[in-house]
């Protein structure tokens, strides 16, 4: 095995000790793929305070946000910020997600197609397509985001992006609970110790 495999194995075997098993994201697939476009550049608790109120506007679903109106949506999704770009990309998606027959329909897809098929969607970078796949469709899909990348930059593991993902692809189960939980696992932990700039407490430095 490699430094940097053992490095990331290393941080898995941690956080497993540290957090055991948590659960993260819950929802419904329609209101997970929505949260996945409002979190962009923004907090959870954000976007939590965005899915309460299009919940209470009765609009937290693709048939909901692609009848609302732009007000009505902008204004249950302002705490999330961007509001109006990530409106327009909620009822991109909805409309697109409706168009090829709904979520049924693209639970048929392959992985890697229903990837393609996200990722062609305007606003849908690879991080949103992948939180999709992983939450709302429970497919073993790791998640990289600002967390992974920050926290094992601080592992003195050098991968970004699709390299850093293939490399715990590779060390974790093929099933998808075990990589939601891993992504669990860095979200906990950058909340934790990297938000609250706890640095000198990190464990992960020592790696």
């Amino acid at each position: 095995m490699i430094p940097e495999e053992e490095t990331a194995e290393q941080i898995i075997t941690h956080f497993k000790g540290l957090y055991g098993d948590i659960k993260w994201w819950p929802g419904d697939p329609e209101e997970v793929m929505i949260g996945a476009v409002l979190t962009q550049q923004t907090r959870w608790d954000n976007v939590e305070t965005a899915l309460k109120r299009l919940r209470e506007a009765g609009i937290c679903s693709f048939r909901g946000i692609e009848g609302a109106s732009d007000h009505a949506i902008e204004d249950a999704i302002y705490s999330t910020g961007f509001y109006r770009i990530k409106r327009e990309r909620l009822k991109c998606l909805s409309s697109t997600v409706l168009s090829c027959g709904g979520m049924k329909s693209l639970e048929e897809y392959p992985t890697p197609r229903l990837r393609a098929f996200f990722l062609a969607i305007k606003g849908v970078g690879p991080e949103t397509a992948d939180s999709i796949l992983c939450y709302g469709f429970s497919r073993p899909v790791f998640v990289i985001d600002a967390y992974t990348h920050r926290i094992c930059a601080c592992a003195n593991i050098s991968r970004r992006g699709a390299d850093l993902q293939a490399l715990f692809q590779s060390l974790l189960p093929e099933e998808h609970r075990a990589h939601r939980q891993c992504h669990a696992w860095f979200v906990e932990y950058a909340k934790n110790y990297c938000v609250k700039k706890r640095c000198e407490e990190c464990m992960i430095l020592n790696f």
